[in-house]
């Protein structure tokens, strides 16, 4: 059973950095897109991230361009979300979420992915 275990988060001055981690484990991480999501209280969850099973990134929101980087470690079975110049706006849970596709382009919908972290909350104060 695939499981996926966030750490990182925390509070963290506005124009501050974080970088969360994602880690994977119960099945072929090189078989898995994982992406990263976030939850602001009352809202959606929407996508910020994906890494696909190669480990090409892409991003589509444009609150994190230029401020977010997905990235992954194939010898440690880990998605990292660098963040930085935060604001309160990004105050939110971070999840991690996963799928097994090699499509090069995985989904950006929640409901496409099975496997879901427990959240790590990073809170942006001002």
């Amino acid at each position: 059973q695939v499981q996926l275990v966030e750490s990182g988060g925390g509070l963290v001055q506005a124009g501050g950095s974080l970088r969360l981690s994602c880690t994977f484990s119960g099945g072929l991480f090189t078989a898995y897109a994982v992406s990263w999501f976030r939850q602001a209280p009352g809202k959606e969850r929407d996508v910020v991230a994906v890494s696909n099973y190669a480990g090409e990134s892409t991003y589509y929101a444009d609150f994190e361009k230029d401020r977010f980087t997905i990235s992954r470690d194939h010898t440690k079975n880990t998605v990292y979300l660098q963040m930085s110049n935060l604001s309160p706006e990004d105050t939110a849970v971070y999840l991690c979420a996963a799928k097994s596709t090699f499509d090069r382009y995985p989904p950006q919908g929640a409901s496409e992915y099975p496997y879901w972290g427990q959240g790590t909350q990073v809170t942006v104060s001002s």
